[in-house]
């Protein structure tokens, strides 16, 4: 009896010393190494510190910048499009109905995303009519009548002119709206304006110094 009582304490102590030791400590997420952030359209990358890279994740919800951003962007895409639309019959450079139709092939897609994503956050998609009083870049209507009215090398000087002023006002509100807005698919699309664009501006002012 005595020999048992023995073995069960000693069992006993054995398991206590077990449990009551320190477990492993998990190996921790978090670093202290920095984190090299990409910059926005023109901006050099930054170095930040752990803490501050928690924070630069753009977040998934939507604000009233990124709403208006996508309302004013559908609004003057349209125009861009309704520009490109008369390059096949109206311009005389092959070159430049060829970026016309890559302006129709990247801005189209651009603005069936921004109608279904203001959809499903119940915003309102502006009409076709919709004011644009304000809106960097955007033709006038007495602009756009000469446009449709011109042909040949004056409707390339006219479109390249109206088309680069364009462009140039979305990136200025892809700028704004990467400084002011939250949601991560709007800041994607506003930094794919404003790189395509750039780089389309580049080649209207090639097209320029060839007229």
């Amino acid at each position: 009896m005595r020999v048992a009582l023995i073995v069960i304490a000693g069992t006993v102590i054995a398991l206590s010393g077990c449990t009551s030791s320190t477990p492993p400590q998990a190996p921790r997420a978090d670093s202290t190494a920095p984190v090299i952030a990409p910059g926005r359209p023109g901006e050099q990358a930054k170095t930040l510190a752990p803490s501050e890279a928690a924070t630069a994740v753009p977040s998934p919800t939507a604000n009233a910048a990124d709403v208006k951003y996508v309302q004013d962007m559908i609004v003057h895409h349209r125009q861009a499009l309704d520009m490109a639309l008369l390059a096949p019959n109206r311009a005389d450079s092959a070159k430049l109905k060829s970026l016309a139709d890559r302006i129709k092939a990247a801005q189209g897609p651009e603005i069936q995303f921004m109608t279904s994503w203001l959809r499903d956050l119940d915003q309102k998609v502006p009409d076709h009519h919709a004011a644009h009083e304000g809106m960097p870049g955007m033709a006038t209507p007495e602009q756009l009548e000469a446009l449709k009215a011109a042909t040949g090398k004056d409707f390339d000087r006219m479109f390249l002119e109206l088309m680069i002023n364009h462009h140039l006002g979305a990136i200025k509100m892809s700028e704004q709206v990467l400084s002011s807005g939250s949601h991560i698919r709007i800041e994607e699309l506003a930094s794919d304006v404003s790189v395509t664009q750039a780089a389309e501006i580049r080649r209207m002012q090639e097209m320029q110094s060839a007229l």
